[in-house]
This record gives C-alpha cells, structure tokens and sequence, in this order.
C-alpha cells in the first residue's frame, strides 16, 4: 500500500478550532469522496504544557492500493476539488506533501 502524507499549516486569522471545525465539516466530506481512498487518517496537533507548539497543524495520512492509483485519484473531479479547497483553511505555501516510505517497527 502507498501511503501520502500531508502536512498542514492552517492560514493567518485562522485559530486551531476554527481550521479544525472547517477540516471536518467542510474538507473531510471532499476527501472521503476520493476513489481509490483505502485508509485516511487525521492527526491533529494538540497543546502540550511540555513541549513548544509543532510548526504544523494537521498531519494527514491518506493511502492507496499503488502510485498509479494515487495519480488517477487526484486526477479525477472530487480529487481535484479536495486538493483546491485546502487553500480555504491552509497555508499552501507553508504546508507540503509527499509519498512516503513507512517502516512499522512494532
């Protein structure tokens, strides 16, 4: 299985509750519409008293049977539209995405 994780800063103006209210309400009905979705998962960055606030937001787990059906998933219209409505909450230019290798060690 392939898995792509993204990595969300939410935009300025825009407090944690509010980004996370917009992401389950708004964005998470996009991305369960994707084809080809086999797993998705939401981690949400929470406070900590012991430790600095991450730079991120939101890390999101979204896998796949294979690459090609990544990229024909993408391609297609609720692709599309979950990909442009990340602009409405998130910092694109601060956020990123990539495949990666997951090594489980236990």
């Amino acid at each position: 299985m392939l898995k792509f994780m993204v990595v969300l800063v939410r935009k300025d103006g825009i407090d944690r509750p509010e980004f996370k209210r917009y992401f389950k309400d708004v964005h998470e009905p996009l991305a369960r519409r994707i084809a080809g979705l086999r797993r998705y998962v939401q981690n949400f960055a929470v406070d900590d008293p012991h430790r600095k606030p991450p730079a991120w937001d939101a890390i999101i787990e979204l896998y796949f049977d294979n690459w090609e059906r990544m990229e024909a998933a993408w391609a297609t219209p609720e692709g599309k539209a979950s990909t442009e409505d990340l602009a409405a909450f998130a910092d694109i230019e601060r956020s990123t995405w990539s495949v990666v290798d997951e090594d489980t060690i236990f």
